[in-house]
């Protein structure tokens, strides 16, 4: 079958849905891809680069007569127009706001797949273009709050004085919040957030950043997208908002409802009370905001000095990354449809997640699909009562004390008939025991692999220390063996733990490779 990759036609549009990369990737799995000429342009993809990675460089009718059509935005009607029957579009539809537009593609005997309905479940996570465009979209959020920010992110001390790092809030900690967050502690701001989930908290503060909970009893979501907050969640957050945002420097709003309006977090009362020079970007612009005086795709200065950002693309503003995570999340939504890797779609309707991306089958309308439950618990199961434990019988006393007077006497002979610095050795060595637990157990074990460098660095010296005791076993032609078994025990056993500890350590670094 053979892909058509159209040029986008929406304005400022720079990204592209297939990369050099992709398609070969599709070449692989059977496919012939057919690219229209300057598709890549603006996302610096040459159309040369395009050829040599298998693909054929097309006009643009030809990219839409294919059988199969990937594309960014939704169509146009002259792009529905230039469909063929039967044919297959993967695109985003923004279904839930666009029944017009379904009509239309059903009218058109297409089937589609939108890459915005993608099902949130972990094995379509692959495919989850929402996720990778907000996550660039949450960093560059920072960027062009940063661009407009009349100071520093991060805290400096300089010759004229010291300058106080920014502070940075983030309302949502999904993909773009996140990513928001990540993007400002790493240019050095301090950062607040909030969510309406509470289990979010363990990831904001992960990435160093503070968890603003909302005192409220907020709403679950089944479905892995967010849901409308009650009226008591929306009063607390109100009052949340009202105290955080007057000290903050820099805000980023992301909520988001899909099919509805964007909920207004943020009141005219609220941005009047952030002080001047401050800057909001408003990630939900283009369903109507989160910030009372935000407006689509423009930067609005208040009377109070705050400005507003509504850019509506500020994943397109990274065109050539989003270009390429969206063409990854097309390849890998053509691994799971063409299963016999012979270039040909199968859909498979039973399969839930592409029931819930086909919103027009085969000229009929199929959206909304049978909802899915993604957070639905296991009822609760009552455990049998543990047994009772028998009781445990008691040790004699008398032995204890046997057992430890025997260890006592065995080391006062050792330290009578040893050398005199053996005593102050073995305090030593007591002591590097009691220290060494006490530093080792208070360790973070995500820190346990560099710790285990340094025991290796530590087992070194020892092996380094027995083959010095090696070379000195042997005097006047005769052999002391006792040196010469303790340096061969610490040759032996220093050595396994140095050769264990670097193939532990690669074992966990393959972990982090792919392929």
């Amino acid at each position: 079958m053979l892909i058509g990759v159209p040029k986008e036609s929406s304005a400022g549009e720079r990204r592209v849905a297939a990369s050099p990369k992709s398609v070969a990737q599709l070449v692989k799995l059977g496919y012939t891809v057919a690219v229209e000429e300057g598709a890549g342009k603006a996302a610096s993809f040459r159309d040369q680069a395009y050829r040599e990675a298998g693909a054929d460089v097309v006009s643009r009718r030809e990219a839409w007569a294919a059988d199969v059509v990937t594309k960014i935005e939704p169509p146009t009607d002259a792009e529905i127009a230039l469909l063929s029957k039967g044919a297959v579009l993967m695109s985003l539809v923004a279904a839930p706001r666009s029944p017009e537009l379904l009509a239309k593609l059903a009218a058109a005997k297409v089937t589609v797949l939108a890459m915005d309905s993608v099902p949130r479940i972990s094995r379509a996570q692959a495919l989850d273009v929402i996720s990778s465009m907000s996550n660039i979209a949450g960093y560059r959020a920072i960027i062009e709050a940063a661009n407009a920010f009349g100071s520093f992110f991060t805290g400096q001390v300089t010759a004229a004085g010291k300058v106080p790092p920014a502070r940075v809030f983030v309302s949502g900690a999904g993909v773009a919040g996140l990513a928001a967050i990540g993007a400002a502690r790493a240019l050095g701001a301090m950062v607040r957030a909030t969510d309406i989930r509470a289990a979010a908290a363990e990831q904001v503060e992960s990435m160093g950043a503070e968890f603003v909970a909302v005192e409220a009893e907020a709403q679950q979501s089944s479905d892995g997208y967010a849901k409308e907050a009650s009226a008591d969640y929306a009063a607390a957050a109100a009052k949340m908002y009202a105290e955080q945002v007057k000290d903050a420097d820099i805000v980023v709003t992301t909520a988001l409802i899909p099919g509805k309006p964007a909920p207004r977090l943020l009141t005219e009362e609220m941005v009047a009370s952030m002080k001047p020079g401050s800057v909001i970007v408003d990630m939900a612009a283009a369903t109507g905001g989160n910030v009372a005086g935000s407006k689509p795709d423009q930067l609005v200065t208040t009377p109070g000095g705050v400005k507003i950002i509504g850019y509506t693309d500020l994943a397109g503003r990274l065109p050539t990354q989003a270009s390429n995570l969206f063409a990854q999340n097309i390849v890998n939504l053509f691994k799971l449809v063409t299963p016999a890797k012979d270039g040909v779609v199968a859909l498979d309707m039973d399969d839930v997640v592409i029931r819930g991306m086909a919103v027009v089958t085969d000229g009929e309308v199929t959206w909304p699909p049978p909802p899915v439950s993604v957070s639905a618990a296991p009822a609760a199961v009552a455990a049998p009562p543990p047994p009772a434990p028998e009781p445990k019988k008691p040790r004699d006393p008398r032995v204890t004390w046997t057992v430890l007077g025997i260890c006592g006497a065995a080391l006062l002979a050792l330290f009578w008939v040893s050398p005199a610095g053996l005593l102050g050795h073995f305090m030593v060595f007591m002591l590097a025991v009691v220290v060494g637990y006490y530093v080792i157990g208070n360790v973070s074990h995500s820190l346990h692999t560099p710790l285990m460098s340094v025991t290796n660095a530590i087992s070194g010296i020892i092996v380094v220390g027995s083959l010095v005791g090696l070379s000195q076993s042997q005097h006047d032609g005769r052999t002391d063996l006792a040196i010469l078994v303790l340096s061969v025990a610490g040759v032996l056993l220093a050595s396994i733990n140095v050769f264990g500890g670097f193939t532990v350590t690669q074992r966990m670094l393959k972990m982090f490779q792919k392929g």
